[in-house]
């Protein structure tokens, strides 16, 4: 377990210095330039999702079980999964009314995924990554939300045709990873 809290901390970390440190960062960016930046962000980054996956292998081996999720909340868990999957691409589609409510649709989705997580797994392993990514993501939409309204953003207005395109995305990568890539890369296949 000590490796899933080692790489939980270090993206964790990477990922909220913006939110915590923004003026370090950018005198790290103007001291280093932005392709330096980049590149010990993403080292960090792909260190800590190493570090999160083989520790959280590691402690499936063992699981401390903490509770007994309730039948049927594997299916309410991908309902509300694939709602974070069309959230999620709704981040990478301009135009698309999700994105004009929710302004951070990514970072939305992210902690509607672990939230959805943390009903169908009672190991401690799974409470520890899911709890601990579902806090991070909810504290750092609200510090991206602040920082959007003191800049005055203002997103694009949205089209029914960018609507259509954020929800079929969405949904046809949730349908992917759930039915075939999620029992390749974690082991468990959540809809059988």
């Amino acid at each position: 377990m000590a490796l899933l809290v080692v790489g939980l901390a270090i993206f964790i970390a990477m990922h909220s210095i913006r939110a915590v440190a923004a003026p370090w960062r950018e005198a790290q960016i103007e001291r280093f330039g932005m392709p330096a930046w980049r590149g010990v962000f993403g080292l960090f980054s792909i260190l800590g999702i190493v570090l999160i996956v083989w520790g959280y292998g590691l402690a499936r081996r063992y699981p401390v079980p903490i509770w007994l999720p309730p039948f049927g909340m594997a299916h309410v868990t991908a309902l509300l999964t694939a709602i974070a999957f069309v959230m999620i691409a709704a981040a990478c589609v301009p135009g698309n009314h999700i994105k004009r409510a929710l302004g951070r649709p990514f970072m939305s989705g992210v902690a509607l995924w672990a939230f959805a997580h943390l009903l169908a797994n009672g190991t401690l392993h799974a409470i520890v990554l899911f709890a601990a990514l579902l806090v991070w993501a909810l504290l750092k939409l609200r510090a991206d939300r602040r920082r959007d309204r003191e800049a005055g953003v203002v997103h694009a207005p949205g089209t029914l045709v960018c609507d259509a395109m954020v929800v079929v995305i969405g949904l046809v990568a949730w349908a992917v990873f759930a039915f075939w890539l999620h029992g390749v890369l974690i082991g468990v296949r959540p809809l059988g």
